[in-house]
């Protein structure tokens, strides 16, 4: 007895059938993940740039002053009479807020 192997003939799928999750993943994860990074890196160099002499600021390490100057990659930063700090431009966390009586940091 002859025995007949029947190979079935495999349909070859195109290349985007194949690649099309990976694809949907890599869309959504642009969407979901790197779009909205890149907006709130994009305000926070916005905010960087419009700070001026005299905006109150607290930096990335809790640090609260006022700006006392502007270079082109730092700042001058007062944090307290007769003292001033100069700090990166990238360490300036936000814009300190309108502070309500007893709330802010302890007046010396």
């Amino acid at each position: 007895m002859e025995q007949f192997v029947i190979m079935q003939a495999a349909t070859p799928q195109s290349t985007l059938v194949q690649f099309a999750p990976i694809l949907i993943v890599g869309v959504i994860f642009y969407f979901l993940i790197f779009m909205p990074m890149r907006k709130r890196q994009k305000k926070e160099e916005d905010m960087r740039t419009a700070l001026r002499p005299g905006d109150r600021v607290i930096t990335s390490s809790g640090i609260y002053g006022v700006v006392a100057g502007v270079k082109e990659k730092t700042f001058i930063l007062k944090v307290a009479d007769q003292v001033k700090i100069e700090i990166a431009k990238n360490a300036i966390a936000g814009i300190q807020g309108p502070e309500e009586p007893g709330t802010g940091p302890v007046a010396q």
